[in-house]
């Protein structure tokens, strides 16, 4: 199978089954948001965001002149992971504590990595824009197609993309570790813009992410820029990006890169410095010619996860924010060899610091559940959303099955959808089996 046939046919479960949407499950086990007067876009009991996020606030969506609009990705019937996971308020485990107080994001979830299950969430199917958190979907693309050691040189289109930057800058080269290291520890823009480049281009990138996201069973995920600016028919979920991150996670070189707290990241020619200015005692920025991309000048990079600093056992995250998606994070931590993940969407509050001590307590909160108290699992791939969806009992089938539930064949609409849907995934494993065979070596 080609790169590009196999892109193709991943794209098939990214648009629906036979042009036939599909619905979602009644919500069940909600409860009301929590904390003192919720903003009104993070009450999301009534499901405002089952299908398409907030509304954007600037101009970053507008479909070009003669582009389509795309269309929302279809809402799985099962709800992916469990029926609970179906709901859109607050979901917590029979028997379990409340959810922490003051938690100002329109959606979260928490996980436990270690057994795969999902111990509490708010709107977990939700479908919200992801910012920067997107860029970890870009790196499983990157670690699963090219080398580390391979090299890209930098451009002056890369010095010049909106947003967060490293550093990269024109004549610079740079390994695909010291991009991904810019990439997940600065949310570098110029790093995914370099990285997309080597992948093939733009939309190339874009397909390959996407066709990723299906092959992990992320179904409300749908990547419209390798950086997370937002652009036309982005979305995700929490559900999605702890799904996303998991896979990550069971990468040595993602975690290797994520972990760090600090970095050194590579100059290029001609790039500016702070230098002390004779006039006034000061700094100065100045242009060195003499800076090369394999010297001593270079950039230190911290990483913008502050939970690495201030909370004890954390082990890797990813910060992202744009005007629409508002503040977003995921991030793991681990204690006695349990690995707790955490998921903020749509984060509304913009005190110093209030998103990190929110992240904690969600935190402190999973570290608190037992593993075996939870609402839903997190699926492994497409084998498992297959054998999930073939054990489901659709709807219009069972001793209230009414005449107009079934088609001529005997088979619910949803059953049929099932049915289709189970084949797409195994396209999909294919798609992705094809891609793999293309990897550089």
């Amino acid at each position: 199978m080609t790169r590009a046939a196999a892109l193709l046919a991943a794209s098939l479960l990214l648009t629906g089954i036979g042009g036939t949407a599909l619905s979602t499950a009644d919500p069940v086990t909600t409860t009301s948001p929590v904390g003192a007067s919720p903003a009104p876009e993070t009450v999301t009991d009534a499901c405002p965001y089952q299908t398409t996020p907030v509304p954007p606030v600037d101009e970053s969506e507008v479909v070009p002149a003669g582009d389509t609009t795309p269309a929302p990705l279809p809402v799985p019937d099962p709800p992916i992971g469990g029926d609970e996971l179906g709901a859109c308020g607050v979901v917590l485990a029979a028997g379990a504590a409340p959810a922490p107080e003051g938690l100002t994001s329109a959606a979260w979830l928490i996980a436990d990595l270690t057994s795969g299950t999902v111990l509490a969430a708010k709107d977990p199917h939700g479908r919200y824009r992801p910012a920067s958190t997107i860029k970890v979907l870009l790196a499983l693309v990157v670690l699963d197609e090219l080398d580390l050691d391979d090299t890209v040189l930098g451009t002056q289109a890369d010095d010049e993309v909106e947003g967060d930057a490293a550093g990269v800058g024109p004549g610079g080269t740079y390994t695909v570790h010291d991009l991904l290291t810019g990439l997940m520890l600065v949310s570098g823009n110029d790093c995914a813009n370099a990285l997309a480049r080597k992948l093939g281009g733009t939309e190339a990138t874009l397909e390959k992410m996407n066709a990723m996201a299906a092959h992990l069973g992320a179904q409300d995920t749908r990547a419209a820029s390798a950086s997370g600016l937002d652009a036309p028919g982005m979305s995700t979920s929490p559900y999605d990006e702890a799904v996303i991150f998991r896979a990550a996670m069971q990468n040595p070189d993602f975690v290797e890169i994520s972990e760090q707290d600090q970095a050194r990241f590579p100059g290029y020619p001609g790039m500016p410095t702070e230098t002390p200015s004779a006039s006034d005692g000061g700094n100065s920025t100045e242009t060195v010619p003499e800076t090369t991309p394999t010297g001593d000048r270079g950039i230190d990079l911290y990483n913008m996860n502050q939970l690495l600093y201030d909370y004890e056992g954390t082990v890797a995250g990813k910060t992202g924010y744009t005007d629409d998606a508002r503040k977003t994070f995921v991030g793991v931590a681990e204690r006695d060899g349990r690995q707790i993940l955490v998921v903020q969407m749509y984060g509304l509050n913009d005190s110093y610091g209030s998103y990190w001590r929110q992240a904690e307590a969600l935190l402190d909160y999973g570290f608190a559940q037992p593993a075996d108290q939870n609402i839903g699992v997190l699926i492994d791939g497409p084998d498992d959303l297959i054998e999930e969806l073939s054990e489901s009992d659709p709807p219009g089938t069972g001793d209230n099955a009414s005449a107009d539930d079934l088609t001529s064949d005997g088979l619910s609409g949803t059953a049929k959808l099932t049915i289709g849907l189970i084949g797409t995934l195994i396209v999909v494993a294919l798609v992705y089996a094809g891609l793999r065979l293309g990897k550089r070596s």
